[in-house]
């Protein structure tokens, strides 16, 4: 049984839809609930194993988790049509969720993500985290990865509650699933709406040379480098962040 998401759907209008990444909750995207849902309707849910949805120990593979979220928003919401973002494990997420439920998506938002399967030392060390996160709690991984998260000099202070908050037994599920998840490199290629790849000028995680290689492969896609920003650009830098969204969202909905 599929379990019961936590979610904001806040405004009206078209909707849109927004995948938050690991190991944060849907709080993450509230400079953008904040900005759109003025003229837009904004649907934004907790994953499985964060925030306030249930907790699911094991192993959560990122097909399971865009099942999810189509049984919120296509059949419990019968939302027909949506932009559809997320940001890095959200992005992939998004990415799984057009493979299954293309003719759903009017638009595309990939931030600071990466398309492709993880290699065997990325294996290896995500099964390793996911034990420690169990082990330990969350609170020593999200002091080790603080300032690759947001770049120094800019407000942490949001990114690291949510990282502290996050249930070990929900993030490590999720760190097993990424450990397998597919090759959506050639999924790119066969995107056929308006897409913005987005990411921060200074992110460690997913370079801008990765972001730069996606938006080569999505026809039509534009790129949004977020100047001064790590690997949470709608976050650290709002405005900017917000000014490239609003420009996909003209696109979509002109």
């Amino acid at each position: 049984m599929k379990p019961v998401l936590s979610y904001d759907d806040v405004g009206s209008g078209h909707p849109i839809v927004l995948i938050h990444g690991h190991p944060f909750d849907r709080s993450m995207w509230r400079p953008q609930v904040e900005r759109f849902s003025d003229s837009y309707r904004l649907i934004v849910p907790d994953l499985r194993g964060y925030g306030q949805s249930p907790v699911i120990p094991g192993k959560t593979p990122l097909d399971a988790f865009a099942k999810e979220v189509a049984g919120l928003v296509l059949d419990e919401l019968k939302v027909d049509e949506f932009v559809l973002g997320g940001l890095s494990m959200g992005g992939q997420i998004v990415m799984d969720f057009y493979r299954q439920f293309p003719e759903r998506v009017a638009g595309l938002l990939l931030a600071d993500t990466f398309p492709g399967a993880e290699t065997p030392e990325g294996v290896t060390a995500r099964n390793t985290m996911a034990d420690r996160l169990e082990g330990e709690g969350m609170e020593p991984y999200a002091t080790e990865v603080q300032w690759k998260m947001v770049a120094k000099g800019n407000d942490s202070a949001h990114v690291m509650r949510m990282m502290k908050k996050a249930p070990p037994a929900g993030a490590a599920a999720a760190l097993r699933g990424r450990a397998e998840r597919p090759d959506y490199t050639d999924l790119l290629r066969t995107i056929t709406v308006p897409t913005l790849v987005a990411v921060g000028e200074l992110d460690e995680y997913t370079p801008v040379a990765v972001a730069e290689r996606m938006q080569a492969l999505i026809p039509g896609a534009e790129l949004a480098v977020i100047e001064g920003a790590a690997h949470m650009p709608n976050l650290e830098r709002p405005v900017e962040f917000n000014a490239a969204f609003e420009r996909l969202l003209n696109t979509v909905w002109v």
